[in-house]
């Protein structure tokens, strides 16, 4: 179940990333933040829509944004997978499903016949002041990533 709000704060949390690195909400207080989860690291879905944030990253950055892909997959495929596709932005580890948890993405699935529990392809806006904005689930790629700058440029115009 989810904790995050539409037009609440967004507790701080901390996960794994490439590079080597530990992220924090808070590192990014003064910055809009877009955070995507994506079901699985290297798939096509996953990697056209980690391409198409890509893509928009220097306008993401140029409207005080900045992006965050998560999985439940390690560190190591996260690290290739960026390095694969040339990722700009890092990428979370959140193998515990800590993240997932907190902010709800985790459905069950079906797929010949077989039930699973998997990421909802989802993404979520939270703003300068750590106070998440707007929230897509059930994601479809194509469109989505400008669909999501479009709303960071609405949230700077207030």
């Amino acid at each position: 179940m989810s904790s995050v709000t539409v037009g609440k704060p967004v507790a701080d949390f901390s996960r794994p990333a490439t590079g080597g690195e530990t992220v924090r909400l808070s590192d990014y207080l003064g910055h809009h933040l877009v955070l995507y989860f994506y079901p699985k690291a290297s798939t096509p879905g996953c990697t056209n829509e980690g391409l198409a944030f890509t893509e928009l990253h220097a306008a993401f950055r140029e409207a005080g944004a900045e992006i965050l892909g998560a999985s439940r997959d390690g560190v190591k495929a996260q690290e290739n997978f960026r390095n694969k596709q040339g990722f700009t932005f890092p990428l979370l580890s959140d193998k515990d499903e800590q993240l997932c948890e907190q902010f709800g993405v985790l459905k069950e699935k079906t797929m010949y016949g077989r039930t699973s529990v998997g990421i909802e392809r989802s993404t979520f806006l939270i703003d300068r002041d750590g106070v998440l904005r707007r929230e897509w689930r059930g994601v479809k790629v194509p469109g989505h990533a400008q669909e999501v700058l479009d709303a960071v440029h609405a949230l700077e115009k207030g």
